[in-house]
């Protein structure tokens, strides 16, 4: 077994914490407060690959591995939970699923388009009322001729308004059950598809979100994006990968808010002494280290088996659970450790404590990767 990341990764670490440090992470109070990212950055991250960190170099991307995608998100999500959110929204759920399925006419026509730092990529699978059970989505996508007539609403959904394109889950027979299902490419400039305005959200104010409206939206049939009725299967593939991102997310905010709790406890005086050497802020120290170092190692094991070609669900949805439970013990004690400057604005754990909320929702719940959890394991141990 071999622990240490490749020459090439360490270097893609450093490249990318550099870039956060100077571009990112000096302006994430402002993202927050203005609802927006920083779009100045974004341009900039081609040069990176960070708008297309696993597409292939033909369509503007870097065509890296998931271990390297999940550094670049972590280093993110170390600064900004926002940005982070955004890029791992349009890597995960926007570009991946059109690079697995798309044909090659889709690639070339969408792919540079959202690689080039201009734009931001969607996928719209969460409904007013169907979130963890997307059996019960009821978007439809009904075949007229030679073009889909989608309706419905869709919910929560990250990046839409810097969409060129959402990937759209929609039934397109109801009654054959997880075959029903299909994947469409909206193009957002179509009539009769509304973007609302962005939702108000306890945290990453920074990534916007928003309620989707399809009122008759027609669409070719060639952007059926995969197979017709592979949609809920593509989902569920996209989502394993997704929560590898999720996690390493996870891990990137739990370790942003490490670093300022040890700042302030060196820092910090009381009775005497830096806080840094009362036993009870070494004991939170000591946890946060232990934590974040195991589900740092948890997301590496999913990227790489993902990229193995391995069996990988299990894997991503423990990586995911542990990180953002993780998350939020480390951003709590990093409060915990700040005291009363803990829950001012002017520091930012009180940012990464809102933030983190969310990764223990997103991508499926805590309760959802249990239950995946749980099922993989009672089926591998049958018999």
């Amino acid at each position: 077994m071999n622990f240490e990341l490749t020459q090439e990764q360490r270097m893609y670490q450093r490249a990318v914490r550099d870039f956060c440090e100077g571009e990112i992470k000096p302006y994430a109070a402002e993202i927050e407060q203005q609802g927006d990212l920083r779009w100045e950055a974004i341009r900039k991250m081609p040069q990176l690959g960070l708008t297309g960190i696993q597409v292939p170099e033909e369509y503007g991307g870097a065509g890296m591995d998931t271990i390297s995608a999940s550094i670049a998100v972590e280093e993110l999500g170390r600064v900004c939970g926002s940005t982070a959110l955004s890029l791992s929204a349009h890597n995960g759920l926007g570009c991946m699923p059109i690079v697995r399925w798309g044909t090659p006419a889709q690639k070339e026509k969408f792919l540079p388009r959202l690689t080039s730092g201009e734009t931001l990529g969607a996928l719209a699978l969460t409904e007013p009322n169907a979130g963890s059970d997307l059996m019960s989505a009821q978007t439809s996508a009904t075949l007229e001729g030679d073009q889909y007539v989608v309706s419905g609403a869709k919910a929560w959904i990250t990046n839409a308004r810097f969409a060129p394109v959402i990937i759209t889950l929609s039934r397109t027979d109801k009654a054959a059950g997880t075959r029903g299902f299909s994947h469409i490419l909206v193009e957002t400039d179509r009539a009769g598809l509304t973007i609302h305005p962005p939702e108000k959200k306890m945290g990453l104010k920074g990534s916007s979100t928003h309620m989707i409206s399809y009122d008759n939206v027609c669409v070719p049939a060639e952007n059926v994006l995969g197979e017709v009725g592979r949609g809920f299967q593509q989902t569920m593939e996209t989502l394993d990968g997704g929560r590898i991102s999720i996690g390493a997310l996870s891990v990137g905010i739990a370790q942003g808010a490490f670093e300022e709790a040890v700042k302030y406890a060196r820092q910090r005086a009381a009775f005497g002494k830096p806080i840094s050497e009362h036993q009870a802020i070494q004991w939170m120290i000591a946890d946060a280290a232990l934590e974040i170092d195991a589900a740092r190692l948890l997301v590496y094991r999913a990227a790489w088996l993902k990229d193995q070609g391995k069996p990988f669900t299990k894997e991503a949805a423990m990586a995911k659970l542990f990180a953002s439970e993780v998350a939020e013990r480390v951003c709590f004690n990093a409060i915990q450790i700040h005291g009363s400057y803990g829950y001012s604005a002017e520091f930012p754990v009180e940012r990464m404590y809102r933030d983190q909320r969310l990764m223990s929702i997103g991508e499926g719940t805590s309760q959802i990767q249990r239950l995946v959890i749980a099922r993989r394991v009672l089926s591998e141990m049958q018999g």
